[in-house]
């Protein structure tokens, strides 16, 4: 999994965990929509929920053509500080982790059997391991990557620029256009089917039912931080991440089309996902089963977890 540490990203993290017939073998955080340090620590801690902090996390020192917004950026401060996490041991020094790029390579190196590569953030680290390595291609059995704006409006709302693009791609658009062009077998989760899942307060009322389910909880206090993270008047907060996730496990309730596209890496419209003939191969989901999605992710967050006793 190669996630940038925001709300969205740890909730897919705690929900990837929670899938019996997925081994994770490995996590990379990137400074993208995050912090690096706070965003380590809350992967940490969502891994030892699990009892799964031997699976080893990656440290991204990748800077992206266009930051985030500070004040995104800074949630894994207040996630860590959640009664539900706050107590849970953390003795991770973070500057001794391995570099995302050394451990993507190493991992695909001795893997196995096939790997899916699952991306919630954005994609340099998998574009600079298949440069540096590129035998490791052969052992990528598809990358799922939540980015994109193909047949919608974009989510960026910024200078210089006309709001075509989707975030995760636009943050380094030039590592975006080069893995369009890998043609790998990549499957996009893009706006135009997130933009049918929002986290709405239908969905948070069902949650809070099933609260005395540690996870369930866990998760509603994360999504309860979302009604503020994004200005209401700009944006409302969608399962960008979670539904990509949910792709690892539910592929069959997805509408997928083969398209041909690029990315544009220069202004107005910085990472724009434009379908083009000449394009590169790839498939974009265009639909969901909604009830399906939203049934799935709530009966996953009733998985019970061992706890351990903190003193």
């Amino acid at each position: 999994m190669e996630h940038d540490g925001a709300i969205d990203d740890l909730l897919s993290q705690l929900l990837l965990l929670t899938m019996k017939d997925v081994e994770v073998i490995g996590i990379n955080v990137t400074p993208a929509d995050c912090f690096i340090e706070p965003a380590i620590e809350s992967s940490y801690k969502i891994l030892q929920l699990f009892g799964k902090e031997k699976i080893s996390i990656g440290r991204s020192d990748k800077n992206g053509i266009n930051a985030f917004p500070n004040e995104w950026r800074a949630r894994p401060e207040v996630i860590n500080a959640l009664p539900t996490l706050i107590n849970e041991r953390y003795d991770l020094n973070p500057y001794s982790l391995p570099k995302a790029v050394d451990l993507l390579i190493d991992k695909l190196t001795f893997a196995d059997r096939p790997v899916t590569i699952l991306i919630t953030g954005p994609c340099p680290n998998l574009v600079e391991a298949i440069k540096r390595a590129p035998h490791i291609r052969d052992k990528i059995e598809q990358v799922v990557w939540m980015g994109g704006a193909f047949r919608t409006q974009g989510n960026v709302q910024t200078y210089q620029h006309n709001g075509t693009a989707e975030w995760n791609i636009y943050w380094d658009p030039e590592s975006s256009k080069e893995l369009f062009a890998l043609e790998l077998p990549l499957v996009c989760i893009p706006l135009d089917v997130t933009n049918n899942v929002p986290v709405n307060k239908e969905f948070l009322s069902k949650l809070a039912f099933q609260s005395d389910h540690y996870l369930s909880n866990l998760a509603g206090q994360l999504w309860a931080l979302t009604i503020d993270t994004i200005p209401s008047y700009h944006y409302v907060y969608f399962m960008w991440d979670v539904l990509a996730t949910c792709f690892i496990s539910l592929p069959e309730e997805f509408t997928l089309e083969e398209v041909k596209a690029v990315v544009s890496d220069r202004p107005p419209n910085a990472g724009q996902t434009q379908l083009i003939e000449s394009g590169h191969k790839l498939k974009i989901a265009v639909d969901v089963n909604k009830d399906i999605f939203y049934h799935y992710v709530l009966n996953q967050l009733k998985t019970e977890i061992r706890l351990q006793a903190t003193l």
